[in-house]
């Protein structure tokens, strides 16, 4: 059986993803701000050379697998805390466990979301993070943002570059012998969209979810987490560089002339 590590998995998605991949028999290391094997803040710089110094000690043979699901939604309303845990806590991370999942042909998921491709982003702070700005340079210019109106344009920007990042990334990564892809989400029955307003819940319910037309509910978090127990296993072999869109079809629906 395999190593796996897994961030944010005291709940939602990432709860449901060790809880798949336990039942399936690996080993699991649940990274978490709290209530984690391996408890640390990866928003961050501190907390995610912690956990990599941590698996480092845990896994001196390697990860089979690594799924950085922790992450934060625009309701947070600080801009900053979307930057630095929904991108930087991920990618961080992503490349100091690299030598990790290289040990064992491992794979590495990243949640990105399906937004990504509805045009909010602001491609101005896709592009600095892209382009290897330095965090702290990057935080401070979310002083000179709102938090409240320019919250969503954060989130969807920080998604939109964790999945580049992965794209930009994927061959390398292959021709080390280890696998990376993204995943992005629909809405999903989670910790975070439970604290969504009213107002917000209402627009949230708006964004059609084909499979579960007429049903009025959000996605299961079991149905993001067998997707990334997919990718992130051996049957998924062949699958590197991709952004899997896991949300029921609502992506095909607003984007039905794209196939690439």
């Amino acid at each position: 059986m395999g190593i796996y590590a897994v961030t944010g998995g005291s709940s939602g998605i990432g709860a449901k993803t060790v809880e798949f991949l336990r039942a399936e028999g690996h080993q699991v290391y649940n990274i978490d701000l709290n209530n984690g094997d391996i408890s640390a803040n990866l928003a961050e710089p501190e907390g995610r050379t912690l956990v990599i110094d941590e698996l480092h000690k845990l896994c001196p043979n390697g990860l089979d697998g690594l799924v950085c699901c922790a992450g934060v939604s625009n309701s947070c309303g600080n801009l900053k805390l979307i930057i630095s845990l929904n991108y930087f806590g991920s990618v961080r991370l992503a490349e100091g466990l690299e030598d990790l999942l290289q040990m064992r042909h491992g794979a590495c998921v990243l949640v990105s979301s399906n937004t990504i491709s509805q045009g909010a982003a602001r491609m101005d702070i896709v592009n600095l993070l892209n382009n290897r700005m330095d965090e702290d340079r990057v935080l401070n210019l979310m002083d000179q943002l709102d938090d409240q109106k320019d919250a969503h344009a954060m989130y969807v920007a920080s998604k939109y570059a964790v999945a580049r990042w992965m794209r930009r990334v994927s061959a390398q990564w292959a021709s080390q012998g280890a696998r990376i892809n993204a995943i992005a989400p629909g809405n999903v029955e989670t910790a975070m969209t439970a604290k969504l307003t009213d107002r917000e819940r209402v627009a949230v319910m708006a964004l059609p979810i084909p499979t579960l037309y007429g049903q009025n509910k959000l996605m299961d978090p079991a149905d993001i987490a067998s997707s990334i127990t997919f990718l992130v296993s051996q049957q998924a072999h062949g699958v590197n560089g991709i952004i899997l869109f896991c949300d029921g079809g609502t992506d095909a629906l607003l984007n039905s002339e794209k196939v690439y």
